[in-house]
């Protein structure tokens, strides 16, 4: 009962602030606007409420993709829209510290391309290998994304480029940033991380280890706002993973060594539930940690942390970004993370799965209902 009280008081709190900003409640009509809106907000808010609501917590499978072997680095996951995972991996390369210099250049080309491949689909039910592609493409992977039209985004920080490979394609259709090139730029990427896509088409690429932005294209490549805006409050410091909540217009990024999730407009067209007015949230608790990965699954978040120190143990988070909180915990059942990386829910909402970067590992998780 008090975590809903105190939800609602932070529902009102914000809606109240904006009201008053914008001069709403200047006369006796505007106050009734005012409360008849708020009380419209607090009826359809999204807040799980304690002894009400359902939410659903991931649960390992235990012994799924255990035939599943020869990983590199596993540094990115994506469910297509058929349900099966797509993983991205580095093969025999590793990111250390040789890697760049001091000016963010990669050290190895004379190494060349990675020589196997590197995107794999995965049996959802078995986690063996359907399909796979990329060899001698990439230098060093990161993000992987499949839209809703089976497109495939990737992003290569060695490369510092974007790629866009329809389905089947092995040629790309569209690249963002220069080859080998770090740049501060609108032309060019520093280690870009993540792609979010947007049913709409709007692309927004995490731009990643150095520039600490995100940067939002149409569907043609044409860049359209980069997020945060010199005189925008909200700074990054490593965002790594992005996350879309379309029905509420939001953008979510795993902002890693700041420690938390920030959510704010995307600004893609969704202007439904009146959400858009409070902006930025962000969720930054105790336990939270350097934030590595975040999937979206209706009017919540999922996420992955990685190591950070001995007193944060290394865990899944559920996260409601309306209430800015953290409403559930979980962990492996079979063993503990390590170093887990990407995170990735699929798009029929009934399984989960987590990378690794050492041990080199795709962990499937499915969903139990948990009540609060």
């Amino acid at each position: 009962m008090m975590a809903s009280l105190s939800i609602n008081c932070l529902l009102i709190t914000k809606f109240f602030l904006i009201v008053i900003f914008n001069g709403i409640i200047a006369n006796t009509d505007l106050r009734e606007q005012f409360y008849n809106q708020l009380r419209t907000l607090i009826e359809t808010s999204p807040f799980p409420q304690e002894g009400k609501d359902v939410i659903l917590r991931p649960v390992e499978e235990i012994g799924w993709g255990q035939n599943l072997t020869g990983l590199g680095q596993v540094s990115g996951v994506s469910v297509n829209p058929n349900g099966n995972p797509v993983i991205f991996h580095r093969g025999s390369r590793i990111w250390d510290l040789e890697s760049f210099n001091s000016t963010n250049i990669y050290q190895h080309l004379d190494e060349g391309a990675i020589d196997v491949d590197t995107v794999l689909t995965l049996d959802r039910n078995t986690g063996e290998v359907i399909s796979s592609w990329g060899k001698d493409m990439f230098y060093m992977p990161h993000g992987i994304t499949v839209d809703h039209h089976f497109n495939t985004w990737v992003t290569d920080v060695a490369m510092h480029q974007v790629f866009k490979f329809p389905r089947g394609w092995l040629t790309p259709s569209l690249i963002l940033g220069e080859l080998f090139t770090p740049g501060h730029d609108e032309t060019r990427f520093c280690k870009p991380t993540s792609v979010a896509v947007a049913s709409s088409g709007h692309i927004f690429v995490a731009d990643g280890y150095c520039n600490n932005r995100i940067l939002k294209y149409n569907h043609k490549g044409v860049l359209e706002r980069i997020f945060p805006q010199h005189e925008e409050f909200l700074s990054l410091l490593v965002p790594h993973s992005l996350t879309l909540i379309e029905k509420h217009d939001l953008i979510c990024v795993a902002d890693r060594e700041n420690m938390r999730v920030a959510c704010w407009p995307a600004e893609i067209g969704y202007k439904t539930t009146g959400y858009e007015s409070f902006s930025p949230f962000t969720i930054h608790q105790p336990d939270l940690g350097r934030v590595f990965g975040i999937a979206a699954l209706g009017d919540l978040v999922y996420a992955i942390n990685g190591p950070t120190s001995s007193h944060i143990p290394i865990q899944g988070f559920t996260i409601n970004p309306f209430a800015e909180t953290i409403v559930d915990h979980w962990r492996l059942s079979s063993q503990e993370f390590k170093k887990p990386h990407a995170i990735s829910v699929s798009p029929h909402g009934d399984a989960l799965y987590i990378t690794e970067i050492g041990p080199n590992k795709v962990w499937k998780f499915s969903f139990k209902p948990k009540q609060l």
